[in-house]
């Protein structure tokens, strides 16, 4: 629902960016800045769920021929090098959120740190939502996906 409720910001801030260049001749220059800060915000959100909903590329057909005790074991495999990657984008992104947190950005009266948090939250969501499937694996049962 964040990334819904951020998609909308989104469209809206490109939408008053086109009406104060064409219509009033007069660009607001944090609407672009925003803009672009909404799409990290909305794309990491993205990324974490699509990882909540296993969405993301799978080694499905590999998976499917071996037997039942080497499919468990790659599929367990599989999350737990998601959820690395998730806590590898997670300690980057919080070290370049700190790093720039005391700047500020030129278009937008805001800290620069907050490009990088996308990131982080992304991130701790990904490692999260696979130990979720690591889980359900172990227990033999199946996450529902966030959208039924």
């Amino acid at each position: 629902m964040l990334a819904i409720a951020g998609l909308l910001a989104l469209i809206l801030c490109v939408q008053y960016q086109v009406i104060g260049r064409y219509l009033f001749n007069d660009t607001p220059t944090w609407a672009e800045a925003l803009a672009l800060l909404l799409v990290s915000y909305v794309t990491a959100l993205g990324v974490a769920v699509g990882v909540r909903d296993a969405g993301h590329i799978g080694l499905e057909s590999v998976i499917g021929l071996l037997p039942e005790a080497w499919r468990l074991k790659l599929e367990l495999l599989i999350h737990a090098l998601v959820a690395l990657f998730g806590a590898l984008m997670l300690h980057s992104g919080w070290m370049w959120t700190t790093l720039k947190w005391s700047e500020r950005k030129p278009m937008l009266p805001v800290p620069a740190g907050l490009d990088y948090l996308p990131l982080v939250i992304a991130g701790a969501l990904i490692v999260l939502f696979s130990i979720e499937h690591i889980v359900a694996l172990l227990r033999g049962t199946i996450v529902e996906p966030a959208w039924n």
